[in-house]
């Protein structure tokens, strides 16, 4: 069957309005939901079209709306809440680690506050240190939330699909940069996020590249240019983060012999090494021809002059160099 062209901001836009008009229990609430300023693309008349009682536009308050649907989330509705920059979100992090995170291990399963935390990473534009973090090494740390980052137009619609309909807190993580990918979608078939894992985009022999969200993207466009350098690179794209399964990477790693972690957030402490080490553990002894590679942000806070932020944001000709450099050694 031939599948409907969307790009990556309207297919989550689909994914919303599939959500509200087949559930009942599902509403959004946050900031900005009425304006394309803030939500871009995805959101676009949701509140004309299934009312204000449930596409919610508050106040400037991160913790009240977030608490709020907590709240909502433990009596049976299943709220979506919004944070349009993943920066402000942090005003809300009681409610998210020391509530939604931790209610079902403290009644033990009986209850569970099933809301999903839609939060954007913003990048770019001289936007600066408090509007540009990728923070998704944060909650990925957190046991009892769900971590969610899609890098492609059908994961857009279909894991936050996935994610609204699970019971257990998720946080669902997509990136600016991402909104004009474009694919053909075929008609919704709902997953069940418990059974989703890493999934290989791209087959190879020689390199396994793993990333996620807008890193996935460039890992994309590396591996298509370091074929035509004869190097054949696997792309897998993580797409849940916690928890994360590491089993088709240590599969393709044990295959490939090399493995480059492309990641959108800082090299300490972050996704990219855990990657890394959860390789490491697993793979037989003997089995990596060369150490592993980070390819990450630096250690510094954001730039605000465009001049500095073309040397500080990763960049597909990075890849393809960290990878040349790891074939060299041979």
């Amino acid at each position: 069957m031939t599948g409907t062209r969307y790009n990556y901001g309207n297919a989550m836009l689909s994914a919303f309005e599939y959500l509200l008009e087949k559930y009942p229990e599902v509403f959004v609430i946050g900031q900005g939901l009425w304006s394309p300023w803030y939500v871009g693309n995805s959101m676009t008349d949701l509140d004309k079209k299934f009312g204000a009682h449930r596409v919610i536009d508050t106040p400037v308050s991160e913790s009240a709306c977030t608490g709020a649907a907590v709240g909502a989330a433990l009596a049976g509705m299943k709220p979506i809440v919004v944070h349009p920059r993943m920066d402000f979100m942090l005003y809300a992090m009681d409610a998210v680690v020391n509530q939604a995170a931790k209610w079902s291990h403290m009644v033990g399963g009986q209850a569970s506050p099933g809301l999903t935390i839609r939060t954007i990473i913003n990048r770019g534009g001289e936007q600066g240190a408090q509007h540009s973090q990728a923070l998704h090494a944060w909650f990925a740390h957190v046991p009892g939330l769900r971590v969610v980052m899609p890098a492609t137009v059908a994961d857009a619609r279909d894991l936050l699909i996935a994610s609204v309909l699970c019971p257990d807190p998720v946080i669902f993580i997509d990136d600016r940069w991402l909104y004009d990918l474009e694919d053909d979608l075929p008609p919704v078939a709902e997953l069940s996020l418990a059974s989703e894992r890493p999934q290989c985009l791209r087959p190879g022999t020689d390199l396994t590249i793993v990333a996620s969200g807008y890193s996935t993207r460039l890992a994309n466009q590396a591996a298509e240019q370091l074929q035509l350098q004869g190097v054949l690179a696997e792309v897998i794209d993580l797409r849940v983060l916690n928890p994360f399964s590491p089993d088709s990477i240590v599969a393709s790693v044990s295959k490939t012999g090399r493995l480059l972690v492309a990641d959108g957030g800082w090299c300490p402490c972050g996704m990219a090494g855990e990657v890394i080490a959860s390789v490491v553990e697993r793979v037989p002894p003997g089995a990596l021809k060369q150490s592993p590679v980070r390819v990450t942000l630096p250690f510094s806070p954001a730039p605000s002059s465009r001049v500095l932020e073309k040397a500080y944001y990763p960049t597909e000709s990075m890849i393809v160099s960290q990878a040349i450099k790891m074939m060299e050694k041979a």
